[in-house]
């Protein structure tokens, strides 16, 4: 049996329901997943295969079950056995998050684990992070190191409790120690070290916070100097932090949830979700927590330190709500080795709340939006990592390095493509280190053994020299190397996630900032026909001037310049981004696009965005990556419903390649600026002209092409309002839409592309079981 069924109870599952049955045999972990062997009447056996998927435990995920009749062995007993590895493959499951049951007995002072920080069974705890190599079994993990006690040890054996082969089991007396380490004082261990970190961040301090993938920086969200003493620290700049709290009743004081976004907070994966902030949570939030922003990232408690933070009913009062951001400075990968963040984490932390269980692999927290329904990921990693996304075509064994930004890369083999966890920026040596480990530790759960290796065809990306050298060096064997262009990864990427098996091309639009084109150019508003074997570039965005390259990207007013310049229209000093430039900077740049020099040609569609943004007064100059894009997007929300009007693109060209002229709504946003038109219906009525533009060309090339279907990605579609928009009204002009819901459209979900083009195996070549 293949799928999700080691670590999730699933051996467990089998002795009870072959008892119940009346069978005997055994049941055993092993490479490709979970061996059985029963016994006994016909009627009987046949019930027992019937019960094995539709009462499976709720974690596991039956993906393959395989059958054959052998001899009788006249068993009477049915067990469980000890594992056996030989070299197949399974899923290992990503971790999850504290079930009911245990929290229960967390707040019972009658329970041997009453307020133990690592409770766990075999439906929640730690999994990928603390796996070492398969099959799961506590000797293949981080925990074993932590014997178990006889207690524990009966509990592990006995085929009724809820611990029955939990991995994971420990209690006081044998499991993991939380201890709390401040300078220059004695560390405390146990529940003394709750109740000081309690304390502490009561008191204003700010507490490194050992998790399940690695390390937080936690304070009180409502302490207004510790927000701003954190974000100083961290060298955050303005961009907002996420939060945390116990249950979903705290949730609901701080932000306003739709029943979608209420099922992903629940969720037992507990995603980061971003929320609409409600109006009045001021006492429980400080203005430093998301400065300027109306929306908020908000996820539940997911461990037993999380809920003893914030107090069982005993407790004295605590924080109500938690800032808890990734354990690092700004840019670097989350810290998750305990020596390492006393070191990285020394100028961040007051104190050090951690624990002796190893992490193996770093696992940051997984990001989403809600758009039109459904699920949007952001950042895909915590809870959904390494869970695989089944491949609408057969691939070779593969790795694929994605992009330079948000990196996640990928392993494949046959019908399957297990992501990463997120990585981070690859511009920094720690990024890279956490890069080596996380491939190695994934293509060992996995068992792959690439022989492609796919990267970006950009000549700069440090992921792409990464790939050059692994194909080339001679541990790799024979290697291939490919390499695939940015954009139809990305249309790729949502080709194969929703199952599209590329028999026929699709009208692709792939929105983002930045992108290698064929022609050298910085793409990024493309329009493609595009299969996996290819794509021919049918539209885009007219060419513009980004001035200064990455200072062109950091300073927004820059880009609306260049966009004047280009649209004829005046810098007059009334418009908002040409007084946020100074007379000097203005020379330069008047210089610099007059010239070309230190100049870029680029179609990027976020680029003109953040243009618009800095027209419209909203933001002129970025601390972090799509902050003016974001900013403005959140003015349009409310603005949407009553909006008048869209502004207009032109369109160039009539046989060959399209350009989308984006003069004329440049032309237009200034006249409004200047005749005093809010930024709220300014950003509205620019949402409504990419929605009009993405379906005015779809329904030009189906003319054209005959065809149908759209795939939306990008990393401007993370814009929910946009992609919303994009996708209603596609469909109510007969379009079949591919929006991405199980990967995000940013350039972190790039290798599932890049993999199912560079490494899929040929119509011809596959067979006809495939």
């Amino acid at each position: 049996m293949r799928g999700l069924v080691q670590g999730v109870g699933f051996r467990p599952f089998v002795y009870a329901l072959a008892r119940e049955c009346g069978l005997s045999g055994e049941v055993r972990n092993t490479g490709d997943g979970v061996l059985i062997e029963v016994e006994g009447p016909a009627d009987a056996v046949s019930r027992f295969a019937d019960r094995l998927s539709s009462g499976a435990p709720p974690l596991a995920r039956i993906d393959g079950l395989a059958t054959a009749v052998i001899g009788c062995r006249g068993g009477t007993e049915f067990v469980i056995r000890d594992s056996c590895g030989n070299g197949g493959r399974t899923l290992v499951s990503p971790d999850v998050a504290t079930c009911a049951d245990c929290l229960v007995e967390l707040a019972d002072p009658t329970n041997r684990r009453f307020r133990h920080p690592f409770i766990s069974c075999t439906n929640c705890g730690p999994r990928f992070t603390i796996v070492v190599e398969l099959p799961y079994d506590r000797p293949a993990t981080t925990m074993a190191g932590l014997p178990l006690c006889a207690t524990c040890a009966a509990e592990y054996a006995d085929p009724g409790d809820r611990r029955f082969h939990a991995q994971t089991v420990a209690c006081p007396a044998c499991g993991p120690t939380l201890t709390l380490h401040r300078p220059a004082e004695r560390d405390l261990a146990g529940d003394a070290a709750m109740i000081e970190t309690r304390r502490l961040l009561a008191a204003g301090a700010i507490v490194a916070v050992k998790g399940l993938g690695g390390y937080h920086l936690a304070c009180d969200a409502a302490d207004e100097q510790a927000v701003a003493t954190l974000r100083k620290r961290k060298d955050r700049g303005d961009k907002p932090f996420a939060v945390m709290v116990a249950d979903l009743s705290a949730a609901g004081g701080i932000a306003e949830m739709s029943p979608a976004e209420t099922a992903l907070l629940g969720d037992p994966r507990r995603p980061v979700v971003l929320l609409a902030k409600r109006d009045g949570c001021d006492p429980v939030l400080a203005a430093a927590v998301a400065p300027g922003r109306s929306d908020l990232g908000v996820l539940l408690a997911y461990t037993p330190v999380h809920h003893l933070l914030f107090g069982l009913p005993a407790d004295p009062p605590g924080p109500r709500v938690l800032v808890m951001t990734s354990g690092n400075v700004c840019g670097e990968p989350i810290v998750f080795d305990d020596d390492q963040a006393r070191v990285r984490l020394a100028g961040l932390a007051d104190a050090w709340l951690a624990h002796d269980r190893p992490i193996r692999v770093p696992c940051d927290d997984s990001v989403v939006r809600v758009a039109g329904g459904l699920e949007l990921p952001v950042r895909r990693s915590r809870g959904y990592a390494p869970m695989p996304v089944a491949l609408p075509v057969p691939v070779r064994p593969s790795l694929a390095v994605g992009g330079d930004l948000k990196n996640t890369f990928c392993v494949a083999d046959g019908g399957y493509a297990w992501l990463s966890a997120h990585v981070g920026d690859m511009d920094d040596l720690a990024t890279l280190q956490a890069f080596e480990l996380a491939t190695t530790h994934l293509r060992s759960i996995t068992g792959v053994r690439p022989e492609v290796i796919v990267a970006d065809r950009h000549p700069s990306y440090r992921s792409s020299a990464w790939a050059a050298r692994s194909a080339g060096s001679a541990k790799a064997g024979m290697v291939a190397l490919r390499q695939v262009q940015h954009h139809h990864a990305h249309i790729a990427s949502a080709m194969a996630e929703n199952g599209h098996d590329g028999t026929e091309p699709v009208i692709g639009f792939a929105f983002d900032g930045t992108g290698y084109g064929e022609d050298g150019a910085v793409w990024g508003g493309e329009v493609l026909v595009a299969d996996y074997d290819g794509f021919e570039r049918a539209a885009h965005l007219r060419y513009s001037w980004l001035p200064g390259g990455d200072a062109g990207v950091r300073n927004p007013c820059r880009m609306a310049l260049s966009h004047l310049r280009s649209a004829d229209v005046e810098w007059n000093p009334a418009l908002p981004s040409v007084a946020a430039c100074s007379p000097a900077e203005r020379s330069v740049l008047a210089r610099q696009l007059r010239t070309g020099l230190g100049c870029s040609k680029t179609s990027s569609m976020g680029r003109l965005f953040d243009a618009v943004s800095s027209l419209a007064g909203v933001c002129h100059r970025v601390a972090y990556e799509a902050e003016a894009a974001m900013l403005f997007e959140a003015l349009a929300h409310d603005a949407i419903s009553g909006c008048d009007k869209a502004y207009p693109f032109g369109l160039i060209g009539d046989d060959g390649a399209l350009e989308a002229d984006p003069r004329p709504v440049i032309a237009a946003v200034a006249a409004d600026v200047l005749a005093g038109v809010g930024a709220a219906t300014i950003s509205a009525r620019f949402h409504l002209a990419v929605v009009e533009l993405v379906v005015g060309l779809a329904t030009t090339l189906r003319a054209r092409t005959g065809l149908s279907t759209v795939a939306l990605s990008g990393g401007v579609f993370l814009n929910v309002l946009l992609t919303t928009l994009c996708v209603d009204q596609l469909q109510l002009n007969g379009f079949r839409v591919l929006r991405h819901r199980l990967v995000p459209p940013s350039d972190a979900g790039l290798a599932l592309g890049q993999i199912a083009i560079a490494a899929r195996v040929p119509a011809s070549s596959q067979s006809p079981a495939q």
